[in-house]
């Protein structure tokens, strides 16, 4: 499934393919995953839950729309349903840059 990768350490949003949750994992680097719905779509962000639980010394933030802000890397992704069953993700890349603020 095609997905969308937020590094606010670099401060790039860039296509990624993902086959399940384990890959979102994976790429955000952390097992402790939530996620809020962005739009109507379907589409989530899936982030780090504990992300500012967590040492942040020299870590990026960004923030989606009008959702609380992420440290560190997040995943664009869409779902039928809930967060298990993922899709492709329906947003475009360069609509979905211009929702980003980097903090």
């Amino acid at each position: 499934m095609n997905a969308y990768l937020i590094d606010a350490n670099t401060k790039t949003v860039s296509a990624v393919e993902v086959s399940g949750l384990d890959d979102v994992k994976k790429l955000i680097g952390y097992d402790s995953v939530d996620s809020d719905e962005i739009d109507a779509s379907g589409d989530r962000l899936f982030f780090d839950e504990s992300c500012f639980l967590r040492d942040q010394t020299g870590k990026g933030r960004f923030k989606l729309d009008n959702l609380a802000p992420v440290a560190d890397k997040g995943v664009v992704a869409g779902s039928s349903g809930d967060a298990a069953n993922l899709q492709n993700a329906a947003v475009q890349l360069a609509a979905l840059q211009q929702r980003i603020t980097w903090l």
